[in-house]
């Protein structure tokens, strides 16, 4: 009994170790996807770059991150997932500090590519390491602490990078990377065990070069598409014909290669088929709303960067809470309904963002950003539980992999979709006002004098005005779009089936250790 008691121990210990270095990892490379938003005024600056330049260092990383992502299930077969896992917090690492170290736009770019490519494997290891680190019974707590990475890095990502770029330099934004580099990397070779060898596994070297097509239009359509008018640019109708003839290719590719890029047996497995569609939703919403808040509160409320980032971050304290909450419950409650809880959540507190103002007072924001880190912390966990629950051990790299590729896409989509629709609301929102705006309104007279009405300077006050609240309006209907799309997912929850025997008790392996 007590050689079993310290076997426990030292199993409890070694978890805990793996845990905190993928945990690193994890939020190193979270952190990076929203950390760099903050300080590209201050590049643009630096750089001499114009603002469709500058917008290369967000795009060149996306890009790259999506396409290599897929890449960790084939790789870490015939080379090893420790091996890989290494190489790419070292590479995510160096490619940091150049980053920091840049003195061009070129460099600049390029460096943020290479962090991209070596960043794009570290969220799907850390997923599938921890998967395999603990037992079944207790994937609900692994997801819960991997989950406090994925989710609270990008939240909490705007404010630490604001505070770095204010009180320090926009280079602090990648070299804050190094002691986390440092740390993940000697965590991993300390105590992460390697997996087998998969050398008769073949590359597919067609599946890849479509899917990367594919992949790498849509994120060029995407994250352009605004700044080009979307499809009154050639540009961006070739990216779309191109992605949409690379998607179509690569899906009959993987059905009639022998050995696809991407095994079409995954999507057997009903859990995560629906997963992939649930995580795709959950990506729109998580970045979509990050995406509006800052510019409302900016732009209409009058806040400094500072004060905007410090509102926001009880979001992520919200999402911990429910995160650390949901791992104690795994195991005696039905994922399903914790899913329902935090989707209804979610839904709530975009109906209460849905009745802003300008005069709403800063608990106002904090409050309901607590309640939408609240919900996004009770989806988001059990999710990442279920959609793995009944997925065989040899397709979770992969399986990994996708799952993390499919929720980046949606926060593409989303971020891209409140943009443009803010956009064509506000200068609808705008025309619609502009209406009431004759000289025989007597409200108007009333309220600004026809005198004033008929000069320069009050025409200018009035237009501004205007614009003022058709914004305000657009904000509003963009919140209400995103409510509408969180609830659109609740019928989603009934086709989730839970394993057998699953959900339900903690088996007695559970309760020894």
């Amino acid at each position: 009994m007590t050689t079993q008691s310290h076997q426990g121990a030292d199993q409890r210990s070694q978890r805990g170790f793996i845990t905190l270095s993928v945990m690193l990892a994890t939020i190193m490379q979270a952190l990076d996807t929203t950390i760099a938003n903050v300080a590209l005024p201050h590049m643009q600056g630096a750089m001499g770059a114009t603002q469709d330049q500058i917008s290369w260092v967000l795009t060149s990383y996306i890009v790259a991150a999506a396409i290599f992502m897929p890449l960790t299930g084939f790789i870490s077969a015939r080379i090893g997932r420790k091996r890989l896992f290494m190489w790419s917090v070292a590479g995510f690492t160096v490619a940091s500090m150049l980053c920091g170290a840049a003195q061009s736009l070129d460099q600049i770019v390029l460096f943020r590519l290479l962090q991209g490519i070596f960043g794009a494997s570290l969220v799907p290891l850390s997923q599938a390491v921890l998967l395999d680190t603990y037992p079944p019974e207790k994937h609900g707590s692994a997801m819960a602490l991997w989950g406090i990475g994925v989710m609270v890095g990008p939240i909490l990502g705007p404010s630490l990078g604001g505070w770095l770029t204010e009180y320090y330099n926009w280079r602090w934004v990648f070299y804050i990377n190094l002691p986390f580099g440092l740390l993940a990397w000697f965590g991993l070779a300390a105590f992460i065990e390697e997996t087998k060898l998969d050398a008769s596994r073949r590359f597919d070297l067609l599946g890849f070069a479509l899917l990367s097509l594919g992949i790498g239009a849509l994120q060029m359509a995407l994250d352009r598409g605004e700044s080009q008018n979307w499809f009154a640019s050639p540009e961006i109708v070739i990216e779309t014909i191109l992605m949409v003839m690379a998607f179509y290719l690569f899906v009959v590719h993987i059905f009639t290669h022998p050995h696809p890029y991407i095994e079409p047996a995954l999507f057997k497995d009903r859990n995560f088929s629906v997963g992939l569609v649930f995580i795709f939703i959950i990506g729109i919403i998580l970045l979509a709303t990050m995406t509006l808040l800052p510019p409302f509160m900016q732009g209409l409320m009058g806040y400094p960067v500072i004060d905007v980032g410090y509102l926001l971050a009880p979001r992520g304290v919200g999402t911990m809470f429910a995160m650390m909450l949901v791992g104690r419950l795994s195991g005696r409650v039905d994922v399903r309904y914790l899913i329902l809880t935090g989707l209804l959540l979610t839904s709530f507190s975009m109906w209460e963002m849905t009745l802003f103002n300008t005069d709403i007072s800063s608990w106002d924001i904090v409050r309901t950003g607590i309640v939408q880190g609240l919900g996004l912390g009770f989806i988001f966990v059990p999710l990442s539980t279920i959609t793995f629950a009944t997925l065989a051990p040899r397709y979770r790299n992969e399986g990994t992999a996708l799952f993390s590729l499919v929720r980046n896409i949606g926060s593409s989509i989303g971020i891209s979709v409140v943009i443009t629709y803010l956009a064509q609301r506000t200068q609808m929102n705008h025309e619609v006002f502009a209406s009431y705006i004759t000289p025989f309104n007597t409200g108007l007279q009333q309220g600004m004098g026809a005198a004033a009405l008929m000069t320069p300077k009050g025409l200018a006050m009035l237009n501004g005005e205007v614009t003022r609240q058709a914004s305000l309006l657009a904000y509003l209907q963009d919140f209400r779009l995103m409510m509408w799309v969180t609830l659109c997912a609740i019928p989603l929850v009934v086709l989730l089936k839970t394993p057998k025997g699953g959900t339900g008790k903690r088996d007695e392996m559970a309760i020894l250790e």
